[in-house]
C-alpha cells in the first residue's frame, strides 16, 4: 500500500505533506504552522471511538502532565495491532515522505528520532503551565479532537517566556498547531472551562535518548548504514 493510498472502504487520502508545504509559517511568538483537516476521518474516528478508561482522563494535574505518568495512553504497539486505523496512522506519520516533508518545510532532521503518538484527555479544572518541549523531542505536533461545547476555544496557548498568552491555537476538530521545539515555543493551557472532554492527539518525534521506549509507535528508530 502506498503511503497515501486510501483504506479498502475508503475515499480520499493522506493529505498533510502537501497540507503542511501550502501552509506558511506564522513567526510570532515562535515559528509555528497552523493546520487544518490533519488526519484522515477513520483516525479521527478511532481516537474519538477510543475510551482508555476513567483514569486517563486528567483534570488539575498541577500544571504538569508529569503527574499523572502512570495514567497516560499511547498509540503503541499494542494499541496499532488492535485497530487498523490507528496503525495507519501511525505507519503515515512514520512514513518517509511524511519525515521529508517535515524535515524541509520545518528544518529538523528526524533521521534518528522516533515516532510517540500521546492521546490527552482532559476535562474541567485542567491547565498546563508555560512549558518548551526541549531536550529529547525535535518536533512537536498538537491535533485538536475534541466536539463538546465552545471545544474550539480549547487550544494550546502560545506564550512569552513571561507565561502570558499571546496567541491560541484552533481547538476545531482535527486542527493542529506544528512547531519545532526550541528554548523559546513556551506553550500551555491557561485554565478556562471545559465542558465535557477536552481530547487531544500529541505528535512528537524524539531522539535517541528518549528512555521511555514503551512510549513509541514502533520502538527505538534504527537507522541504516
Amino acid at each position: 500500500m502506498r503511503p497515501d493510498a486510501p483504506l479498502p472502504g475508503q475515499t480520499g487520502s493522506f493529505t498533510l505533506p502537501d497540507r503542511l508545504r501550502h501552509t506558511p509559517a506564522a513567526t510570532y511568538p515562535f515559528a509555528h504552522w497552523m493546520l487544518e483537516n490533519v488526519l484522515e476521518p477513520p483516525a479521527c474516528d478511532a481516537l474519538v471511538d477510543w475510551n482508555p478508561g476513567e483514569s486517563a482522563i486528567a483534570g488539575d494535574v498541577g500544571g504538569r502532565r508529569e503527574t499523572r505518568n502512570a495514567f497516560r495512553v499511547f498509540v503503541d504497539p499494542a494499541v496499532r495491532a488492535r485497530d487498523a486505523r490507528l496503525d495507519r496512522m501511525a505507519t503515515l506519520l512514520d512514513s518517509d515522505p511524511m519525515r521529508q516533508t517535515f524535515e524541509a518545510i520545518c528544518g529538523s532532521p528526524l533521521d534518528e528520532a522516533a515516532l510517540r503518538l500521546e492521546l490527552c484527555l482532559d476535562t474541567d479544572g485542567f491547565w498546563l503551565e508555560p512549558h518548551t518541549d526541549i531536550g529529547a523531542k525535535k518536533l512537536t505536533l498538537l491535533i485538536s479532537l475534541s466536539r463538546g461545547e465552545d471545544a474550539q476555544q480549547w487550544g494550546t496557548d502560545l506564550m512569552t517566556p513571561q507565561g502570558e498568552s499571546v496567541a491560541r491555537a484552533s481547538g476545531v476538530f482535527n486542527s493542529g498547531v506544528l512547531f519545532i521545539p526550541s528554548d523559546k515555543t513556551w506553550h500551555g493551557f491557561v485554565q478556562r472551562p471545559i465542558r465535557g472532554t477536552r481530547r487531544t492527539l500529541i505528535v512528537n518525534f524524539v531522539d535517541k535518548n528518549w528512555r521511555a521506549v514503551h512510549e513509541l509507535a514502533f520502538g527505538p528508530r534504527m537507522v541504516r548504514a
